[in-house]
Formats: C-alpha cells, sequence, structure tokens
C-alpha cells in the first residue's frame, strides 16, 4: 500500500487549496527524486508536447527541467476542484544558461487516487521572455514562497 499523501480525496475548497500549495512547495524544493513520490508509481504525464508514464520518466523530465531553468520560482493557484480532481493555473520564472529570463504561464489538470497521490498530470504551458526587471517572483530560491508573498491574482496575472 503506498504512503498516504494528505490531503486526501474527496477535497472540500479548503483541502484542495492546500495540496495546491503543497504542490507548489514541493516543485520549488527542485528535488526531483521527493517530487515524484507525489505521483502514482504509474503516473501519466502530459507536459507541454512530451508524454511519458512512470515516476522514474517523472524524476528523468524533472531533472532536465531544473537543469536548464536556472532561479526556478513557481506560484501556483487553484482554479476548480472536484472529488478526486484538481485544476489550477500557474506561473514560474526562470532563466536559461544564457541568462535570459523568461516567464512561463499555464494551466494542469490533476487526478488523484484514494491515497492522494496524484495518478494523471496535463500540463498546457506557454513562455514569456521577460528582462530581468519584470520579474515578480523574487524570493529566496532555496525554497518555498513566503506565506506573505503575493499569489497570482495579487500580482495581477
Amino acid at each position: 500500500m503506498p504512503d498516504a499523501r494528505p490531503p486526501l480525496p474527496p477535497f472540500t475548497k479548503l483541502t484542495a487549496i492546500e495540496k495546491v500549495r503543497a504542490a507548489e512547495n514541493g516543485w520549488n524544493g527542485r528535488n526531483p527524486e521527493r517530487v515524484a513520490l507525489a505521483y502514482t508509481a504509474d503516473s501519466r504525464w502530459r507536459n507541454r508536447s512530451e508524454f511519458f508514464e512512470g515516476r522514474p520518466a517523472i524524476v528523468a523530465f524533472l531533472t532536465a527541467k531544473w537543469a536548464r531553468e536556472h532561479e526556478y520560482r513557481l506560484i501556483k493557484e487553484i482554479w476548480a476542484h472536484g472529488d478526486d480532481c484538481i485544476a489550477v493555473r500557474f506561473a514560474y520564472e526562470f532563466h536559461d544558461a544564457g541568462g535570459a529570463w523568461f516567464r512561463a504561464y499555464g494551466n494542469e489538470n490533476w487526478e488523484f487516487d484514494a491515497h492522494g497521490l496524484m495518478r494523471v498530470r496535463h500540463a498546457s504551458i506557454n513562455d514569456r521572455p521577460i528582462a530581468e526587471s519584470e520579474r515578480l517572483f523574487r524570493w529566496d530560491a532555496s525554497g518555498p514562497r513566503p506565506d506573505d508573498h503575493p499569489g497570482l491574482t495579487e500580482l495581477g496575472l
């Protein structure tokens, strides 16, 4: 039996918001092996135009992602939820190896098993080049977004 990842379905608005923030915090930690544990062993992903399945593929994907997306900072916000699914919108900022900054905007649809592990993740994402002066996500990149840092709505995103 897999380890449970609370909050568990069925989700209320409050527990869905908690789940979204936990996912955001995990991704901001940029530890592929740790992040992959939030997904079922056979989790199916669509990320942009990539399709893959399973934790080893998730680890490989995230390892490559964070090797090319430097100073990655992410904010997620709930859009809607059902008993075992959550829809989020998100934005993240990063720079490439050449120092060019980007803000990525996207939407995700998540489906969970009874243990609170994500079994399906569909992500649609668009990148927009930004100047360093346009950055909005300026907390210490070594950890999660501080509780007092504005979310997407407060930032006008």
